[in-house]
């Protein structure tokens, strides 16, 4: 019995790293419209970013906190600035919300439902570029 349910775990924590939904349809690694869409590669595979950007993240405010170095690959920032769209008049859309015109989830609004988790960064980090990060 245990071994399946942990063989049951190891299958569905592989599904869900590769980026395969509950229904068997893959997951879009980044929304259209995006700078990333239009891109080959993030910061770092897909396959890691997917699994551990969380850690990269913390790892990196950990870094900002105790030591005051801003500019690296995994900055909170950096990623707005890439995977934020823009709809039809050009204005942002969060990343963490919904494309009015559409409906579709933003690249963390719908990661972060389907995973179940709902983040604290938002409530103090911005959901779009800023200008002074440009």
């Amino acid at each position: 019995m245990v071994k399946t349910v942990t063989g049951i775990l190891l299958i569905v924590a592989t599904l869900f790293s590769m980026g395969v939904m509950a229904e068997g349809q893959r997951q879009n690694a980044v929304i259209e419209g995006s700078k990333a869409a239009s891109l080959d590669a993030c910061v770092a595979p897909t396959s890691l970013m997917r699994r551990k950007h969380f850690e990269l993240i913390k790892h990196q405010r950990d870094i900002t906190v105790h030591q005051g170095i801003r500019k690296t690959d995994d900055s909170l920032a950096g990623c707005i600035d890439c995977h934020v769209a823009k709809d039809s008049h050009g204005k942002y859309i969060p990343v963490n919300g919904v494309n009015p015109e559409t409906g579709e989830k933003q690249f963390c609004a719908g990661c972060h439902e389907y995973a179940g988790v709902e983040p604290p960064c938002f409530s103090c980090h911005a959901t779009v570029p800023t200008k002074s990060g440009k």
